[in-house]
Formats: structure tokens, C-alpha cells, sequence
């Protein structure tokens, strides 16, 4: 039994890890509607969120009954096969929420672990079969497959029912109050926000009532017969209350509704997905503790696991004040919450998802669908619909820190309306809803309600809708299988095992904080390098050459690497460096995005001085495009054991990134200090350079001519030179544009 007291115990320090991990995934659920609409300073959410959370733990005593009897038969396992399961699952779990987190992807912790609950309980049932002799066709004994299913099914339909409702709900929402809605919400708004809020009163605390650790049964009857009259009340209630407060405190009732919708979704979030994280090592305990107190605690059946249990409200507590404290401390909560952030803001921009060949499918298909419907649609509703949806020079007010929301409060309070109250009504239910599915397909729905996805934009965040449901897919497979292997692995090497995949479970982890550190790292750079809405155009104009000679820095010395790789035929130095173009590629449609918002300020201003801005924009895109195709041809050449430079090659390739990487570094410091400069001595640089490639193009020849240099080599050699030419040639033609707005300022 020892080693059995001691997986239990592992079970439960995986269980903390696991709430951390989980959290910092689903975190982006109840968080996201208020962080995204800036309603409240941050630390305000937070503790609105928290206590819905530690609200919320008690609610989830029924949904426990998943982990222990949901997937599978507990009757036909014995207590070491049980515990074999439940460390699959729990080792599977953290590895897997772990890795979603890193690279900030929003998933399902249900679903992880009703697929892990499946891959574990049918390998332990397969050594089951196979040691007794039985046919495959005993595996139905052992698995609820019908529970199974039907879970399975209800979270794969409630991606399709949120997306909907979420649609709906935004679309009659938006056509009532339209973009500009203060009109509306002074004549409708009392009446809107005491809808909202009754809603979710109803389905938080009645519909989730039934699962409440402290709702005694004759509470419960109560609450069931007077379910019209708690609705009723409580819509009258919140709906005198809010006209109240608009007409005598001047309060935007809809910053009310979204803070109780952030502290609904929480508590539905806590009761709903809590035994996601602690059902597991809670089930364990329970089986140890049954076959402890019995004659054969390693042979007895697990009988007693389906019978109903209370769980105590002290170890909810517990959980809830871990999920809390995580909720303020991890890190990487904000990296998964930029994701649907990204996905669903009303302004475009630059986009996280490059387009793909099925997105594209997609739009072309929704834009006839609409087309469509718009020949058959009246001429006067057509109209009618235009000027109700009409967001023509539209943005959100700013919101409590001065910045720009992504998207208003209109749309936060429905996301949290619909989602919180579908969430509740599953945990209602017993079911084990997805909170990630439906919270993020709710906001994708009502983004497209809200007209975020137009014809600029639509194709990225498709694929980056296709790419996290994508995803949703793998956590199924990859939880069904990770687990399947752990259970194998345990049922068959026990105590060897578990310290394996302990110690493997900790490497992972480990590597992943230094893959997220390295990602946020770069990530942080890139949002320096945003403009946002800047108002002041002369800011914009020195931020944008400040940008350029940053952008310029890491150019040289990414071009140097690149020099060294091809010298010394360093084939891992040019691979890393091929993975590295996409973020120099970012850099440059970042700041060319700012020159545009730039432009538009200046234009204002004096049409005459934005013409030459305009030339900065394809100089950074001459620049990043020669840049990359040197790394690439650097990095093909090395990669394909082709011959490596001449003596004579080398030795011209060292002077021409000499005065490359000069012109840069001065170019550079010229644009981040914004000093007086005598530009005929850096455009020296340019000049030398021209004049000594085309000594090195004479060279060239001879050796071609004598047949020293074979035809990829001689490729290779002048698309060095000819991209380096090109850099150069667009680093001038930045100096020249800054220099001419620096004579102009001094004048």
C-alpha cells in the first residue's frame, strides 16, 4: 500500500500544478470581455474575477462524479488499477495544458481530460483483457461509452450552438442600440441590463444550484418553486436599479453589467471546470481510502465509486485559492488571452494569422451567401439594416487608462451574457462543457455580428479561428494517445515508471518556461514598435525613423550572421537564422503600419510633406525582402553540400560586408539619435561598395572563364552581392528621406 499512499500523494502535487497550468489557459475565458473592453483598471477585474472563482468552487460538487464514474465502470477496476489511470491522466494533463499555454493557444481542459479519462481507462482495460484471456469485445465492459459519447458530443455541438447564439445575440443587440448606442442605452438600457443581469442570476444561482456543496435539499425545492418569481424579481429589481443609477449617478450601467458578467462566467468557470483539475487526485483518494478500510484493499472491486459523493467544501476552498493566486500571478495567462484578444478586435491591422487556402474558400463563400441575400432582401430593409450597422468613422471610447479598447462595452456584455449563461445551465446539467469553446466561439460569433471581420481582415482571422479549433482537435488526439502510453507504461513498469515520467514531466515544463520567456521576449519587442492611434503627427514621424533605425540594427546583424554561416559553411547557424525571417518580416509590416497611420496624420497637415514618407515603406520592404532571400539562398546553397566559397570569394564577400554592415550601423544611429550627420560621408559607403562590386563582377568573370567557379557557386555569388547592393541602395534612400525632414525641422 506504500506505494500506492505515495501516488496518491504525487497525485495531489499534480493537481496544483495542474490548476496553475489550467488556469493560466482558461483564465483568457471570464477575463477576456472585460480586459478587451478596458472597463475597469486591471486589478479591479482581477478581484472580480477571484471572487467568482472562490464562489464558484462550491457549486461544483456534483460535476465530481465525472472523474469517478463518467468514462468508465469503476466496478470492474480494482484500486491499483484506478490509481494506474488516474496518474496517466494527471501526467498527461499538465504536459499538455503546459505546452497550449507556451505558445499562447487557448484549449479545452474538459476535453483533455475527457480524452485522457478514455486513453488511460482503455489501456488499463486492454491489460486487464489480455491477462485474463477475454476478447476485445469485452472493452464495452469496462468503458462508458454511452456517457462517453454523449459527453463528447455535447461539447463538440456547443461550438456550434455559442457560435450561433452568440451571432444572434450581438446582431439583435447592435440593431437595437446600433455603434453609436448611447441614444439607445439612456431610452433601453435599464431595461437590457436588467435582462442580462435576471439571465444570469437565473442560471448561475438556480440552474447551479443543483451541484452547490451548501444548498441543503429543501433550499433547492424552494428555489425550484419559485423559479418564475426569483426571475421576475430579479428583472424588475436590476432594471429599477440601473435606471436609477443612470438618471441620478450618470453611471454607464453597461461597465456594471460587464463586471457581474466577468464575476458570473468566473463562478461558471469554477464549477464547471474544477473537477477537471482536482476530480482526478479527489477520486484517487476516495479509492485508496475505500480499500484501505477493506480486508483486500489490492484485489477488491471499486464498487463503492459509484455511489453519489459529497464533496467537502473545504478542499473546493483550497483549489479555488490556488486558482486564484495563479490567476494573479502567471505570466502566462496574458500570452493565451492576446490570442482571441487578436481575433475578435473591431479595428484591423496587423494580424497574427497569416491567410490560407481554406479561409480563403471560406470568405469567398460567406460573401456570395450574403450577396445572395441581399438581391432578395427589400430594397427599404436593405437601407434600414445599412444605417442601423453603420460604423463608418466609428471607434470605442477609450477606456479607464486613456488606451483603445478592442472592442466596446456593448459587445463585452453580451459575450459575457451568453457565455456565462450556457456554461451554467450545462453545469446544470452534469454536463462537462467546454467554458473555452463556448466563451471563445461566443466572441467569435458576435465579432462577426459586429461587422470586426471585413474584407481587410476576414481571411486572418478565419485561419486563425480554423487554426485554434485545429487545435481543439489535437488536444483530443494528443490527450487520448500521451495517456494511453503513461497507463502502458505504468500498468506494466509501476514504480519505474511513474519516477520516468515525473522526471520527464518536469523537463517539459521547464523547457517550455524557456521557450515562453524567449517568445514573450520577442513579443514584447514587436508591441514597442506599435503606434496605436498616436494623434500627434510630428511624434508619429520621429517614432517611425526611430523604429527604421532599430529595424536597421537587427538587419546588420542579422546580416553578419548570415556572412559568417556562408564563410564557414555553418549549416545550423543559417537554419536558425532561416526560422528568424518572419520576424524581421513582422518588424517590417509593424512599422509600415505605423507610416501608414503616420500618413494619414500628415496628410492633415501638409499634403506636400507625406509624398516622400511613402518611399519609406517600400525601402524597409526592398530591405526585408533582399535580406531574406540572402539568408535563403545561404542556407539552400549550405544545406545541399554544394562547394563552398573560393579563397578569392571570401575574401571580396569580407570586404563587401564591410561597408554593408558600416552603412547600416551608421544609418542606424543616425535614425535612433537623430543627430546632426555630414551625409556625404555615409553615403561614402554606398559608393564604395558600388565601386568595388563591380571589380568583384570582372573577377568573377575570370574565374568563370577559367572554370574555378561552377554555376551554383557563381549563383550563390552574385545573389549575395546583388541583395547586399539592394539593402544598401534602400538604406540611402532612408537616409535621404530623414535628412531632408531633419533640414526642413532645423529650418
Amino acid at each position: 500500500m506504500g506505494l500506492y499512499a505515495f501516488a496518491v500523494a504525487v497525485l495531489f502535487v499534480i493537481a496544483v500544478v495542474d490548476l496553475m497550468v489550467g488556469v493560466s489557459n482558461d483564465a483568457v475565458n471570464f477575463l477576456n470581455s472585460s480586459v478587451g473592453s478596458r472597463v475597469a483598471p486591471r486589478y479591479v477585474i482581477m478581484v472580480v474575477a477571484s471572487v467568482g472563482i472562490l464562489a464558484g468552487v462550491t457549486f461544483s460538487s456534483g460535476m465530481m462524479e465525472v472523474a469517478r464514474k463518467g468514462i468508465f465502470f469503476p466496478r470492474h477496476f480494482m484500486m491499483p488499477e484506478l490509481i494506474v489511470i488516474f496518474l496517466a491522466v494527471m501526467l498527461t494533463d499538465v504536459v499538455l495544458l503546459d505546452l497550449f499555454n507556451t505558445f499562447g493557444l487557448p484549449t479545452s481542459t474538459t476535453v483533455s481530460i475527457v480524452f485522457e479519462l478514455i486513453g488511460a481507462a482503455i489501456a488499463v482495460s486492454l491489460i486487464k483483457i489480455f491477462d485474463s484471456g477475454q476478447s476485445l469485445l469485452d472493452l464495452a465492459q469496462y468503458i462508458n461509452t454511452g456517457k462517453a459519447l454523449a459527453i463528447i458530443s455535447g461539447i463538440l455541438l456547443s461550438v456550434g450552438v455559442a457560435f450561433i447564439c452568440g451571432a444572434l445575440t450581438q446582431f439583435i443587440t447592435r440593431l437595437l442600440f446600433t455603434f453609436n448606442y448611447k441614444k439607445g442605452l439612456k431610452r433601453y438600457g435599464a431595461l437590457w441590463g436588467g435582462m442580462a443581469l435576471s439571465m444570469i442570476t437565473y442560471f448561475i444561482l438556480i440552474k447551479g444550484a443543483k451541484g452547490a456543496s451548501f444548498i441543503t435539499p429543501a433550499m433547492l425545492v424552494w428555489i425550484k418553486g419559485h423559479t418564475w418569481t426569483i426571475l421576475g424579481g430579479g428583472f424588475a429589481l436590476f432594471t429599477v436599479l440601473f435606471q436609477l443609477l443612470m438618471l441620478v449617478a450618470r453611471i454607464n450601467i453597461l461597465k456594471l453589467v460587464v463586471l457581474a458578467g466577468t464575476f458570473a462566467l468566473a463562478m461558471a468557470f469554477a464549477a464547471n471546470d474544477l473537477v477537471n483539475f482536482i476530480g482526478v487526485p479527489l477520486a484517487s483518494f476516495h479509492a485508496f481510502m475505500v480499500a484501505k478500510a477493506s480486508s483486500a484493499p489490492l484485489t477488491m472491486l471499486m464498487e463503492a465509486m459509484e455511489e453519489p459523493v459529497q464533496t467537502n467544501t473545504f478542499f473546493l476552498l483550497i483549489a479555488g485559492a490556488i486558482m486564484v493566486a495563479t490567476l494573479w500571478l502567471s505570466r502566462k495567462t496574458r500570452t493565451v488571452s492576446k490570442t482571441e484578444l487578436s481575433l475578435g478586435r473591431q479595428e484591423e491591422g496587423l494580424e497574427r494569422f497569416d491567410s490560407s487556402h481554406l479561409s480563403r474558400i471560406i470568405v469567398r463563400m460567406v460573401i456570395h451567401l450574403f450577396d445572395a441575400v441581399q438581391r432578395v432582401c427589400p430594397n427599404s430593409m436593405r437601407r434600414w439594416l445599412t444605417k442601423r450597422f453603420n460604423a463608418a468613422g466609428y471607434q470605442p471610447e477609450p477606456g479607464y487608462d486613456g488606451t483603445v479598447p478592442e472592442f466596446d462595452l456593448l459587445r463585452a456584455s453580451v459575450n459575457l451574457m451568453v457565455a456565462s449563461a450556457l456554461v451554467a445551465w450545462a453545469t446544470s446539467m452534469k454536463l462537462p462543457l467546454s467554458t473555452t469553446y463556448v466563451t471563445f466561439m461566443v466572441s467569435m460569433g458576435t465579432s462577426l455580428a459586429d461587422q470586426a471581420w471585413g474584407l481587410e481582415s476576414a481571411v486572418y482571422r478565419v485561419t486563425g479561428v480554423l487554426a485554434v479549433i485545429g487545435g481543439w482537435f489535437f488536444t483530443a488526439l494528443m490527450a487520448f494517445s500521451v495517456s494511453l502510453v503513461f497507463a502502458f507504461a505504468i500498468g506494466y513498469l509501476d514504480g519505474i515508471a511513474i519516477f520516468g515520467l515525473l522526471i520527464l514531466v518536469a523537463y517539459l515544463i521547464f523547457r517550455n518556461i524557456k521557450i515562453h520567456g524567449l517568445r514573450e521576449k520577442a513579443a514584447q519587442e514587436l508591441e514597442l514598435l506599435d503606434l496605436k492611434r498616436v494623434k500627434d503627427a510630428d511624434y508619429a514621424v520621429r517614432t517611425s525613423f526611430e523604429h527604421s533605425g532599430r529595424f536597421l540594427d537587427v538587419v546588420r546583424a542579422d546580416l553578419g550572421a548570415c556572412f559568417e554561416g556562408v564563410l564557414t559553411q555553418d549549416r545550423k547557424q543559417l537554419k536558425k537564422l532561416r526560422r528568424q525571417t518572419s520576424k524581421i518580416q513582422k518588424w517590417s509590416n509593424t512599422i509600415v503600419a505605423n507610416i501608414f497611420k503616420t500618413l494619414r496624420l500628415i496628410q492633415r497637415k501638409d499634403i506636400k510633406k507625406a509624398g516622400k514618407y511613402a518611399y519609406v515603406v517600400s525601402a524597409l520592404q526592398e530591405i526585408s525582402e533582399s535580406l531574406r532571400d540572402v539568408i535563403l539562398r545561404c542556407h539552400v546553397h549550405t544545406s545541399n553540400q554544394h562547394a563552398g566559397l573560393l579563397p578569392e570569394q571570401r575574401k571580396e564577400l569580407q570586404q563587401v560586408r564591410k561597408y554593408v554592415e558600416a552603412l547600416l550601423a551608421e544609418t542606424a544611429s543616425i535614425l535612433l539619435a537623430r543627430a546632426p550627420f555630414e551625409y556625404r560621408e555615409v553615403a561614402a559607403h554606398y559608393v564604395d561598395l558600388k565601386q568595388f562590386l563591380e571589380d568583384c563582377d570582372n573577377s568573377q568573370i575570370e574565374r568563370i572563364h577559367s572554370g574555378q567557379s561552377k554555376t551554383r557557386l557563381s549563383i550563390l555569388f552574385y545573389g549575395i552581392n546583388n541583395a547586399c547592393l539592394k539593402i544598401s541602395e534602400q538604406t540611402l534612400q532612408l537616409l535621404t528621406i530623414f535628412n531632408e525632414t531633419f533640414e526642413m525641422e532645423e529650418r
